[in-house]
């Protein structure tokens, strides 16, 4: 089995090294650099299967450069995990607004950082498994279409791009229909290992969802909050 490829942006050459040696003690290929710009270049041409990027660097920053991956067509669905030295909550979600998948903040444990990247690559091949186990790839809920192994949800024909996390909280509820997932099942669910994450970064993964899937042809949500009990798919 080929070993999974790692892309760490971050312009703290002792951070690249502690995160590379405990990544490759793990079975992962590492490869890095220190600034947006190369990272792109890497991305386009390395094609990772997971980012780690610090929200703070030097000329284009982690934000620009979560954007411009999420951008293109060829680098669009692969996994981001955010770096950022904030402590406080509004900025640690920042990166989930702008469409990452997961963020850990400095300073870090780097055996919940190994854990976290362990999980979100696992997040990806386990609804595909999942999908295989059902017999059917294809989810249809009126006109929205949700193909769990090819990773690809379709409203009307046309292509609605999500990231690993969107993609894996859509497939789950449409996958359990009949199932009220609280925000503190989809934190379990979604997240394995990934204990620390807060229960507002689920809002704002559901919030982009929404926003992304829009409204079925009724005008109703595809995706039902049930007033204190959770989330389900709109039946």
């Amino acid at each position: 089995m080929d070993k999974k490829k790692i892309l760490i942006i971050d312009d703290e050459i002792n951070i690249i090294e502690l995160i590379t040696m405990n990544l490759e003690r793990n079975g992962f290929e590492v490869i890095s650099c220190l600034t947006g710009e190369e990272g792109i270049r890497l991305v386009k041409e390395q094609k990772p299967d997971l980012i780690l990027l610090d929200l703070m660097l030097p000329g284009i920053s982690g934000v620009e450069v979560c954007k411009r991956v999420q951008s293109d067509s060829e680098t669009k669905n692969i996994p981001i995990i955010m770096l950022t030295a904030k402590a406080n909550e509004s900025d640690k979600i920042i990166g989930l607004e702008i469409g990452a998948d997961d963020y850990i903040t400095k300073p870090f444990s780097v055996r919940e950082l190994v854990a976290r990247v362990k999980a979100l690559l696992r997040l990806v091949e386990k609804h595909s498994v999942d999908s295989k186990s059902e017999g059917d790839n294809s989810i249809v809920i009126g006109n929205l279409s949700i193909d769990v192994e090819k990773f690809l949800v379709q409203k009307d024909g046309v292509k609605i791009d999500l990231t690993a996390k969107e993609f894996a909280m859509l497939s789950l509820l449409a996958l359990n229909r009949d199932i009220i997932y609280s925000r503190e099942d989809l934190l379990e669910k979604l997240a394995d290992e990934d204990s620390s994450s807060v229960p507002r970064s689920i809002d704002v993964h559901m919030t982009n969802l929404r926003k992304k899937i829009g409204k079925d042809n009724n005008g109703q949500d595809f995706i039902k909050t049930v007033r204190g009990k959770g989330y389900r798919i709109n039946l």
